[in-house]
């Protein structure tokens, strides 16, 4: 006998509703979530972002991926605030019910949101293009979160892991030979690994951040916006990715400075903090690399190893450009 189709409700019920919540009061099921109050002079932080098919991921993406995906740009907002995930919603416009798929989004999905203890309480599902959107939330004392308006002149300025990577793995699947499946630099762009530690590690050590989902001359030029201050960058001090390495130099610029889509941290932090930040960097296995410094004025500036301005052209990132 032939498998009846899935409702709505049934798709809720069968691929995202995990039973009892962990965390929260009341969860999926009801009209709304039921949180309980965050711990004394803790303050909520809530991030949202939607993920739309042919824009930022391709319909022929890995579903475990894209679950993976979902979360993590999410989990990357509250890692740049220093945020320590609590929960989540997810609102889904799809096409039809695909069962395989489905069963594949939700376990990258899950996965991610089991290893950062962050449990999906709510949403919705809709008919129409794929559209994924979740909203996140997560607490951090008061008073410590890494705002991209407290950067100040005399900031080191530094980014986490390497750029460059998802970018160029973006423009290998749109090329005229794609890679294969699995090909691992893929595996940057289709799962971005949100630094949620180091996020939370940096409350006490960086003043301002923000993440790489842009480009990071772009998104540093918001920081220092908000921050009403300058930026000069030190182009031979960027951690370029592996795979753009032996590429031209102007390519390797645009893939490293307006790519996007790497997730990394960029942050600001006085430069009495250096050897914490350097013993951070060890003790999360992670690379932390200083790469220019915040100055008085406005403007991000690109400089080479001696000092000597280099024109960009590249742009980062703009849904409307």
């Amino acid at each position: 006998m032939s498998e009846q189709p899935l409702g709505e409700f049934d798709l809720i019920t069968r691929y995202f509703d995990r039973g009892a919540p962990r965390r929260a009061r009341l969860g999926i099921g009801d009209d709304c979530a039921l949180l309980a109050p965050l711990p004394a002079g803790a303050v909520l932080a809530v991030t949202s972002d939607m993920l739309v098919a042919g824009r930022h991921f391709l319909p022929e993406s890995d579903p475990e991926g894209v679950g993976h995906k979902t979360l993590a740009v999410n989990l990357s907002d509250l890692a740049a605030m220093g945020a320590q995930p609590v929960a989540f919603t997810l609102s889904m416009s799809l096409p039809q019910i695909d069962t395989a798929w489905l069963e594949k989004f939700a376990r990258g999905l899950f996965a991610i949101a089991d290893r950062h203890d962050c449990e999906l309480i709510g949403g919705d599902t809709t008919r129409g293009p794929l559209n994924l959107c979740v909203t996140a939330f997560g607490e951090v004392p008061s008073g410590v979160a890494l705002r991209r308006d407290l950067a100040q002149p005399g900031d080191d300025v530094w980014v986490s892991g390497s750029v460059g990577g998802a970018a160029y793995a973006l423009s290998r699947l749109l090329g005229p030979t794609p890679p294969a499946t699995g090909d691992l630099s893929v595996r940057r762009l289709e799962r971005p690994e949100p630094r949620v530690a180091l996020g939370i590690a940096l409350r006490h050590l960086a003043r301002a951040a923000i993440d790489v989902s842009d480009g990071l001359l772009g998104d540093l030029a918001h920081l220092c916006e908000r921050s009403r201050v300058a930026a000069r960058i030190d182009w031979s001090s960027v951690p370029i990715a592996m795979q753009i390495s032996g590429l031209d130099e102007g390519v390797q610029q645009r893939f490293a400075l307006a790519g996007g889509d790497d997730y990394e941290l960029l942050f600001t932090a006085p430069a009495e903090n250096r050897t914490g930040i350097q013993a951070l960097s060890s003790s999360l296995q992670l690379a932390l690399t200083r790469i220019g410094e915040i100055l008085p004025g406005s403007g991000v500036q690109l400089v080479d190893g001696r000092g000597m301005p280099i024109p960009v052209s590249a742009q980062s990132f703009d849904h409307f450009a």
